[in-house]
């Protein structure tokens, strides 16, 4: 295969790594099958939990409904080309950093790539090596990043920790008075990535084993879920977090 030049000498044990309690979820799009295979063992075995669409719909499709921390996109897919396919999910929304994978190296292709909305671009052939520290610099970069994300009249602040009024003059770091009748609130650890994973995606509804599996690692049973889901509407109230009844929950209104 010439779309990707691995070191001689070298075998899949060099780049695995010891993969952590909750293995990042991380989409590739690549309509070549032998590529697709060969990248996913890669980025499995680099600790990813990968999931692999063929064109460009089905990409777009699982970018819209999963929540992924990096995705890989080939430029050139069927269905939905893959400038075109970053340009959508960014008009829905979805930051997911994306490193776009491309057969046209010139100048112009890798302006359109970015101005797409990709944060890098890679041209095949690629080294292998290249390739993974690429993808762990925008995983970095995803798990880094300073978030807030809007709960409506309110401010999830990942950082701090902190939900606070949702209103122009808001301090960028969450700090200074609330807004009239609206009291800003500190939540715990799980509490506040419970909120964020719910609020990250609005329009989704998480089962209790994806909650589990994202934010509640270590428990044993899916009544943990429930009990921070309490202790959220207790500090935010009833309506923060829906119920959808044989589903699971998603966010509600805060």
């Amino acid at each position: 295969m010439d779309s990707l030049r691995i070191p001689s000498g070298c075998s899949c044990d060099h780049w695995r790594v010891v993969p952590p309690l909750i293995r990042p979820p991380l989409l590739l799009v690549e309509d070549d099958d032998q590529l697709s295979e060969m990248l996913a063992g890669l980025l499995s075995e680099a600790g990813y939990n990968v999931t692999v669409a063929r064109d460009g719909q089905t990409g777009l499709h699982n970018g819209l409904t999963h929540t992924y921390d990096v995705m890989v996109i080939d430029r050139g897919l069927p269905a939905i080309e893959g400038s075109d396919l970053v340009a959508r999910l960014r008009r829905q929304g979805v930051a997911t950093p994306i490193l776009m994978l491309t057969a046209r190296g010139t100048v112009t292709d890798r302006i359109h790539g970015l101005d797409a909305g990709a944060e890098d671009y890679l041209v095949k052939p690629f080294n292998v090596d290249e390739l993974l520290a690429r993808v762990r610099a925008l995983h970095r970069r995803h798990e880094d990043r300073a978030e807030s994300i809007s709960l409506g009249s309110r401010l999830l602040l990942v950082n701090e920790r902190r939900v606070v009024a949702n209103r122009p003059d808001t301090p960028a770091d969450g700090l200074g008075d609330s807004a009239e009748g609206i009291d800003d609130v500190d939540l715990s650890g799980r509490e506040c990535e419970l909120l964020r994973v719910l609020a990250s995606r609005p329009n989704r509804v998480f089962t209790r084993d994806e909650l589990i599996a994202r934010v509640f690692d270590d428990a044993e049973t899916p009544g943990a879920v429930d009990t921070y889901v309490h202790y959220l509407r207790r500090k935010l109230g009833k309506e923060c977090v829906r119920t959808v009844h044989g589903m699971g929950y998603r966010i509600g209104s805060i």
